[in-house]
């Protein structure tokens, strides 16, 4: 070819502004369709907007099971996968666990010799879950946990937390010198102020195996060399589950709460347990509505003594000037 012949095309103007409109447009058209607004149909996999019936994209991949359930029993039948890890084991659940029921599949009672077998196979595995000392540690310490939050009522959060606390302190060699139990104890204990959920050192006394002082000091031994991040509990995170065991009404745990807040910017709370704040401030919210909260009762709740009760109360009233008690008298009884 010639170079008289060759040609080369070059856009014009109006080419290149037609060419931009309908870029525009196509780009307005795809705006329109957000996430949000769209609708998954599950049995064609594509995703529709529910105003035009536009299918905006189709062919989508069903990543769930081949099969259907109707409920739980029957998924849990059908599902082929185990349990998922944990840290509340210390195998994390990954070994394998024989039943204690000496019977087959089929719910037959198993024959002499079979039996013996199982109880062979049962004895060896549980040797071989727990292999070294560190094992028999750590399963020690994680059933102590486990027993620790079920009596103190704590969510299954706080007590992974706790198992992952006690992992660390056993991987640093925190362990020489103090107790399996003691150790367990501040990591929980450590674990249910991180989520928010304290108990107070009282409560875990009575669950646990070990003496208070022995707590306190191997909590905070724990907490320095592992670096945890825990802040002070407030007295208001105990208000509703006090307010609860005493059945008192809302307006009693909101008065109180009332009192706290005023008295932390006064600077009361300082240098004061927070459990002691928060019984002497349900017993003056009863006193501010008009309900009969005895100081037995509130001391038999939050293992404080009347005495403290009785103390920190009058600090709250000493802490608000004339009018705002009786503005917060008024507001309590409204």
């Amino acid at each position: 070819m010639s170079e008289s012949t060759r040609t080369s095309w070059r856009p014009n103007a109006d080419d290149t502004h037609v060419a931009s409109d309908n870029e525009e447009t196509s780009r307005t058209e795809e705006s329109q369709h957000s996430d949000e607004d769209l609708v998954y149909d599950e049995q064609h996999g594509e995703w529709i907007d529910p105003e035009t019936g536009e299918v905006v994209s189709e062919d989508e991949i069903d990543r769930g099971p081949e099969w259907r359930a109707y409920d739980a029993a029957d998924r849990d039948e059908k599902s082929r996968v185990g349990a998922p890890t944990t840290k509340m084991m210390h195998d994390q659940g990954l070994s394998t666990n024989i039943g204690w029921a000496d019977r087959d599949a089929n719910g037959n009672a198993l024959g002499t010799a079979q039996r013996q077998k199982m109880r062979r196979l049962r004895t060896w595995n549980e040797r071989f879950r727990t292999r070294d000392s560190k094992e028999r540690n750590l399963k020690q310490a994680l059933g102590e946990i486990d027993r620790m939050a079920s009596a103190l009522g704590l969510p299954e959060t706080v007590r992974e937390t706790g198992s992952v606390i006690y992992r660390r302190a056993l991987d640093e060699n925190l362990l020489p010198g103090r107790s399996i139990e003691g150790v367990a104890t501040a990591s929980l204990y450590g674990a249910a102020k991180q989520a928010n959920v304290p108990r107070s050192l009282d409560e875990f006394q009575r669950v646990s195996r070990v003496a208070k002082l022995e707590l306190t000091r191997t909590y905070r031994y724990i907490v320095r060399e592992l670096n945890l991040e825990i802040q002070p509990a407030e007295p208001a995170q105990y208000l509703p589950r006090f307010v609860s065991a005493l059945e008192a009404s809302s307006a009693v745990e909101r008065t109180a709460r009332k009192l706290l807040e005023h008295s932390n910017a006064q600077m009361v709370h300082s240098g004061k347990s927070p459990v002691g704040l928060a019984a002497a401030a349900i017993y003056a919210g009863g006193l501010l509505v008009g309900e009969e909260l005895t100081q037995e009762a509130i001391s038999q709740v939050t293992d404080i003594s009347a005495v403290t009760i009785r103390s920190r109360y009058q600090d709250f009233f000493d802490a608000l000037e004339k009018d705002e008690l009786r503005n917060l008298r008024s507001e309590a009884t409204a």
